[in-house]
């Protein structure tokens, strides 16, 4: 998608969920039919875009891709210990903002370095400015994070699209509301790797939204995929580039919703976790 697409949104007949009996979010009740995800139609609107602002910003480089490597079973069957602890002892060192850092120079530490990334950069640590440029200096390379840190800032300090998902201007929650911006890896997957270079894909659901009694911003869940592009520089895995994608998505279980107060409480007090295996 390029910047400015005009986001769609799928029918979603094969996946139900019981909302309460009562609006969680404030208001008497909530309206039955689709009328009642108008708003999620614009929250996820956003989200997309902000997504393809973010592609736009990480367009560019690369060099020759390395020679693809088959990883496991049979043809894109991974095998039974693809998931498997490995004895390797995991990442002991972490940045200043508490990423992992210093994975091995392997297939295994490429795959965590990949994971641990795509879940700083869902964060809400992404939305201040300090700790996003603290966030792209240790993930990506060099290179990278010179050239595309001026990109990021303008796709994530944008008036209007913080105005859209409900957040102030300097990218904090309204008062009595909680930001939740979470990313959660399911897999991952080398695609491509050789001495120093590699590609890995990280499979991961997204939690997205504000909680709170006054928020018309719910969170909400996504998928996708997002294939990181790797170079080993300075004794570490480092990003140059990524591609997303939206999926595989499972279908949905009829579960009912949690209220706003149930949300608060769970962001809050249940923490994060890193990924490095």
């Amino acid at each position: 998608m390029s910047l400015g697409d005009e986001p769609g949104y799928p029918e979603t007949g094969h996946t139900r969920t019981r909302l309460p009996e009562s609006d969680p979010y404030g208001g008497a009740s909530r309206r039955g039919g689709r009328s009642s995800s108008r708003s999620l139609v614009t929250v996820v609107g956003v989200v997309v875009l902000l997504i393809a602002a973010i592609a736009f910003a990480n367009r560019g480089g690369g060099g020759d891709a390395p020679a693809a490597k088959t990883t496991g079973g049979n043809g894109s069957q991974p095998s039974s210990n693809s998931t498997a602890a490995s004895g390797t002892r995991p990442v002991e060192t972490k940045s200043t903002e508490g990423i992992p850092t210093g994975f091995a120079h392997s297939e295994q530490g490429a795959q965590s370095a990949a994971a641990n990334y795509s879940v700083a950069l869902g964060s809400t640590d992404m939305f201040v400015t300090a700790k996003r440029h603290a966030i792209v200096d240790t993930i990506y390379s060099p290179d990278a994070a010179a050239n595309r840190q001026a990109g990021l800032d303008s796709a994530y300090s944008s008036a209007k699209f913080l105005a859209n998902i409900g957040l102030n201007k300097d990218g904090s929650a309204p008062a009595g509301q909680t930001f939740v911006s979470r990313v959660v890896p399911v897999g991952t997957k080398v695609t491509l790797f050789s001495t120093d270079t590699a590609t890995v894909e990280v499979w991961y659901t997204s939690l997205f939204g504000l909680s709170g009694a006054a928020s018309t911003n719910p969170v909400t869940e996504s998928w996708y995929t997002t294939s990181y592009e790797l170079t080993w520089a300075d004794n570490d895995w480092k990003i140059t580039d990524f591609q997303q994608k939206d999926g595989p998505v499972p279908v949905g279980r009829d579960q009912q919703a949690a209220t706003a107060d149930d949300m608060t409480r769970a962001v809050e007090e249940f923490g994060g976790f890193t990924y490095a295996r």
